[in-house]
């Protein structure tokens, strides 16, 4: 999935965007609202990851203009305030979840899946298409009973793949869900993570081309 992290402590933010890289997602961080609200009037994100307490644009009124919109993305608020009124008060903006700081990275990474599954139409927990099945919480993909070891982006490309239900899916459509904002339009890697993808897994071949088009698993 697309993550948006909007948080003005560094360490914090770094360590946020760490934890939900290392699940497959891709991540982008800002460290202001005003920079949120740019990169959100740009990019289309599964999930929004929000201080709610940060500098240029408050986050309340992020989340305000972000529901305003008419967005699909949902928005996990964070905040140091633990009060009931005040986890209220953030659910009433328009946020789909909430979370008091300190939190546990896990949760937070369950509660961002959770949130992306809602971002679009319900996906099963568990994805299966020609004999594979990739389940998203444990990281885990079988071919035919046979454990297929994935680096970070032919999982996060596969889950898409799979999602599409036989449908292609473009290379520019791939690399909005499982890079980020830095990468380059023109970059090869979704070629080449395609090819490492049908290396793992095996034969006979399953991710089809489909020629200026994209690619898909019929």
């Amino acid at each position: 999935m697309r993550v948006l992290v909007v948080e003005d402590e560094p360490l914090l933010a770094a360590a946020i965007a760490e934890w939900l890289r290392d699940e497959a997602h891709a991540v982008d961080v800002a460290g202001d609202g005003g920079a949120a609200l740019e990169r959100l009037s740009v990019n289309a994100y599964d999930v929004l990851v929000l201080d709610r307490d940060i500098p240029v644009v408050h986050g309340d009124e992020v989340c305000r203009q972000l529901v305003a919109s008419g967005s699909a993305t949902r928005v996990l608020m964070l905040t140091a305030a633990a009060a009931v009124t005040d986890r209220v008060e953030g659910l009433g903006l328009g946020a789909d979840d909430y979370l008091t700081k300190p939190f546990a990275f896990a949760e937070l990474g369950a509660r961002v899946l959770a949130l992306g599954r809602r971002s679009r139409p319900a996906d099963p927990p568990v994805l299966r298409r020609a004999g594979v099945t990739l389940d998203p919480a444990r990281h885990e993909v079988f071919r035919d009973g046979r454990y297929v070891p994935l680096s970070k982006k032919e999982f996060a490309v596969l889950v898409e793949l799979l999602r599409a239900d036989g449908a292609t899916v473009s290379a520019e459509q791939l690399l909005e869900k499982a890079w980020d904002e830095h990468v380059d339009p023109f970059t090869g890697a979704v070629r080449l993570t395609i090819l490492k993808l049908r290396r793992k897994l095996g034969e006979p071949g399953l991710v089809e081309t489909v020629t200026g088009v994209g690619y898909r698993i019929p």
